[in-house]
Parts: C-alpha cells; structure tokens; sequence
C-alpha cells in the first residue's frame, strides 16, 4: 500500500513529505533530552508543596494537633497518630521524592496521603480541590513512568547491573 501511495506522489511533494517527517523526527529525538527534566521537575514541585506543609505543622504543633482534633476528620486514627503520621508522612516521603530514591513508594504513599487529605477535610474548596488534583495527577506520572534517569533510583540501578 505504502508503495502505490509512493509511486503517485510526485518527486516534489515526496521530498517535502521527506522534509516534514526528517523535522518530526528530530523533534520526538530532542524529547528524549527534555523528559528527565520534566520527571524531575514534577518530582521536585510535589516534594516541594508536601514538605512545606509538613514544615508548617511542625512550626505549631498545638495548632497542628488542633486541627487534627477540630478540622480533619482523619478515618480510622485518633487525632494525635494522625496529626504524627501525616507530619512525619509530609517531612520524609517528599525528601524520597524529590532525590529519585524508591521514588514509586513515595509516590505512591504521597497520592494515598493525597486522597485522604482531600477525603479528610471537608471545607478544602475548588481551588483546594483542583491544586490535590493536579497534585495527584502529578504523583501518577512519576508512578507510570518512573523516576527517570535524574534519580538515586536510576545511579543505583545502572551501579547494579555493572556489577552484575
């Protein structure tokens, strides 16, 4: 079929059609210079977003133990395991994150802790809402596609299979 197609194309028109696909090529080959920086990219924003909350309850645990007891309605826990979990939660998994290092758990343990965020408190707002969401979508890219090579996951890796 391709080479009917070919044959009533004309010499000129099969040289731009040439032309495009040699551009389209070499703009796909370009992505795979970009990729690694949007992986660690969204990475180092949802690190970012989630360690700075887990900063702010440690700022003013009473504040955050109140919450906890007043606001968030946490299933399952009492108000101080979840006011520990979600804090310590906030100040680690982020780190994990962000460095590319058993990136997938993290990822994974931060859209958990994500969706019971937003399940937990009930005045969160669109605005809330939609910043969780992107949030969470984010989370899910690094989960289907991996950290990438600019990642501790990825160094060790390589360092594994050289010894092997």
């Amino acid at each position: 079929m391709e080479y009917a197609f070919r044959s009533q194309t004309s010499p000129a028109r099969r040289g731009a059609l040439d032309r495009v696909a040699a551009v389209v090529r070499a703009v796909v080959e370009q992505t795979r210079y970009v990729s690694p920086v949007v992986d660690l990219a969204l990475r180092v924003l949802v690190a970012y977003v989630f360690f700075r909350s887990g900063l702010t309850k440690i700022a003013s645990w009473d504040t955050t133990v109140a919450l906890f007891e007043n606001e968030y309605a946490v299933p399952l826990l009492s108000p101080m395991l979840a006011a520990v979990l979600g804090t310590v939660a906030e100040l680690t998994l982020p780190v994990l994150l962000a460095l590319g290092l058993g990136t997938r758990f993290a990822a994974l343990a931060l859209f958990v802790f994500n969706i019971v965020a937003v399940l937990s408190y009930p005045d969160l707002g669109e605005v809330g809402l939609k910043d969780h969401q992107y949030w969470g979508l984010f989370m899910l890219v690094t989960l289907a596609h991996g950290p990438g090579p600019l990642s501790l996951d990825h160094l060790i890796k390589r360092a594994y299979a050289r010894r092997n």
